[in-house]
């Protein structure tokens, strides 16, 4: 997968957890951790843009495992909702993360 591909696909992933989001009843406990969740997701896509920016191997490095944090903390907040019976099943937005 190139460098446009893994854009397309990180900025994808934003929409996906926005449109998952907006779907949400609108509680006081899920709008804090959809909060958190709008925060980190969309945040995969900014961060691998700025990790494509880097000016050296290194500076591309140290950006991409911020990248894989805040992919890894979206999958958190999706699996908490789930598990606090919250929502059902956001597998399929998780799938989409990792396909």
């Amino acid at each position: 997968m190139d460098k446009v591909e893994l854009k397309r696909r990180t900025q994808l992933f934003a929409v996906h957890a926005i449109r998952f989001i907006e779907s949400l009843p609108q509680t006081t406990t899920i709008r804090r951790l959809a909060n958190q969740l709008l925060r980190s997701s969309s945040s995969v896509g900014a961060n691998y843009r700025s990790a494509c920016r880097g000016k050296s191997t290194a500076d591309f490095i140290n950006k991409i495992v911020i990248v894989e944090e805040e992919a890894d903390e979206s999958v958190y907040w999706l699996e908490l909702m789930e598990e606090a019976g919250l929502v059902d099943k956001p597998e399929l937005l998780i799938q989409k993360k990792r396909g």
